[in-house]
């Protein structure tokens, strides 16, 4: 029986810290430390990959790899691989925006400093680091050659790399491999130290009784060491460019619905392997966090394909997809599927069946709760205990701006619903997600903190601006802590572990 349980939604990068960035650093465990007197027992976070396009965390260059720019520079003066005079020079970075190209301009050179270091003192680090190759050697090889090789040749995709590299012909991957040797092996360096801060913040969390819920993209970014590493799961022609790309169709959102242009997978081919890739990846996820949340879940069930090249997505169609066999061969290997489907927008009775046969938990946001009456299916006298409810998720914007925003009908109807609570708006809608059925409840960081649209994490479809949020320590006041701790005790959100 899933014991009910509470937590916070709050992306690494969103820690405070005078590297401009959040970090695997001090800043994480104290974040640890204040979940746990804050008696919360679940940290949620976004997509820790390398970002690429516009600094999204679901368009990664890798799947499975790790954002350098999370790398803490002060561990590394502990382990004697950078030196104390060497961070004395951090720029002045801005401590509400993650300012990402400053950033890496400022940050990679010092990481490559610490590599040269490594160099030197292998020897203090070679039984771990043999052990993360071996380990690992069966993505990280394929992801340092591939962001080697997008170094070298200028940042440009890797559809237009020599046909030797872009093919992967076993002369063109030796002579690469052979050319960008040094380059690769910094790219393993970088990894190996990423996984190993992750490591220790991840066994911290354990230790405190906080489990860490990870995210999991549905789709990969096209210009990915996944697609070139893995051209026959995907849709692709014989040049290995799409020719169909993911997307959602026209609906009461948008006339045009929305064009996302990642590859999309070739279910059949997929079938053929045992789902092999997919398996590799939901496995890793689940070595690196207690619970996983898969991203545009009905994309398992059926998924909408773009002919290449359209200008929108009106054009599409629905295509199958093989997730209840794939979902069956994970189940019969680790038993209860600790995975949370993102069941958001219009879903069909088949997608609600596929998370049903699982016993899959699906997701209730609050702020979609009152634009219609009390038959909405996201106010909480609709939904069972099967959930996780939240006042808004990281595409929503913070709760005190979606409330000030809202038109005249969804008011009153939150008003008419919230005065319960006897509250302000925002710590009503805390407190309406906590006292709910759903057997977790979980809120951004900055509805907590009761902050406004400077606050919201991203805008889904604008391009550039997101991500960017931080918090800084002096927000967060003893009555958050005192709030947290009385709805937890008043709502039975205590936060003992699972029982199977």
């Amino acid at each position: 029986m899933k014991q009910r349980s509470s937590g916070i939604l709050l992306h690494i990068t969103s820690l405070p810290g005078r590297e401009g960035i959040g970090t695997l650093g001090s800043h994480a465990m104290k974040w640890i430390d204040f979940l746990k007197q804050s008696r919360q027992s679940v940290w949620q976070i976004l997509p820790l990959g390398p970002v690429g396009y516009a600094h999204s965390p679901y368009l990664c260059y890798s799947s499975f790899a790790g954002n350098p720019l999370m790398i803490d520079l002060q561990s590394l003066v502990e382990e004697g691989l950078l030196e104390e005079g060497q961070l004395k020079g951090i720029p002045r970075f801005d401590i509400r925006q993650v300012e990402f190209s400053r950033i890496e301009k400022w940050k990679t050179p010092t990481l490559r400093k610490a590599f040269e270091k490594f160099r030197e003192i292998k020897n203090q680090f070679t039984n771990d680091y043999h052990r993360f190759l071996d380990e690992n050697g069966w993505w990280v090889n394929d992801y340092s050659l591939f962001m080697s090789a997008k170094f070298h040749f200028g940042g440009i995709s890797w559809q237009g790399w020599p046909d030797e590299l872009k093919f992967r012909t076993p002369e063109g991957m030796e002579k690469y491999g052979k050319k960008l040797a040094d380059e690769i092996e910094y790219r393993l360096f970088e990894q190996f130290i990423f996984f190993r801060q992750w490591a220790r913040i991840h066994a911290y969390a354990k230790s405190q009784g906080i489990r860490i819920f990870g995210d999991m993209p549905l789709y990969v970014a096209g210009d990915s060491a996944d697609v070139w590493a893995n051209t026959g799961i995907f849709m692709l022609n014989d040049k290995l460019e799409p020719t169909h790309v993911g997307g959602v169709p026209p609906d009461y959102f948008s006339e045009t619905g929305q064009l996302w242009g990642n590859p999309v997978f070739n279910w059949q081919a997929l079938k053929q392997q045992d789902y092999h890739w997919w398996m590799a990846r939901i496995h890793f996820n689940l070595r690196m966090f207690d619970l996983v949340r898969i991203d545009h879940f009905r994309g398992l069930e059926s998924f909408w394909a773009i002919p290449a090249g359209s200008e929108n997505a009106i054009s599409g169609e629905w295509m199958p997809a093989n997730g209840y066999d794939m979902l069956s061969i994970l189940k019969s290997q680790i038993g209860e599927l600790p995975l949370i489907a993102e069941d958001l927008g219009i879903i069909t009775p088949e997608v609600d069946k596929l998370r049903t046969s699982f016993s899959l938990p699906g997701m209730k946001v609050l702020q979609f709760a009152f634009t219609t009456g009390s038959e909405n299916d996201y106010l909480p006298h609709n939904y069972d205990r099967n959930y996780l409810v939240y006042t808004g998720t990281h595409d929503n914007d913070t709760s005190w701006a979606w409330y000030h925003a809202a038109g005249k009908y969804e008011k009153k109807l939150a008003h008419d619903y919230l005065k319960l609570y006897d509250r302000k708006p925002v710590d009503a809608l805390i407190e309406m997600a906590w006292s709910s059925v759903a057997y977790m409840a979980v809120i951004p960081l900055q509805d907590l903190l009761g902050l406004g649209a400077e606050a919201r994490m991203n805008i889904p479809g604008l391009a550039n601006g997101n991500w960017g949020w931080r918090f800084r320590w002096d927000q967060i006041r003893g009555r958050h802590q005192k709030f947290l701790v009385e709805l937890n005790q008043k709502y039975h959100r205590n936060g003992i572990k699972e029982k199977h």
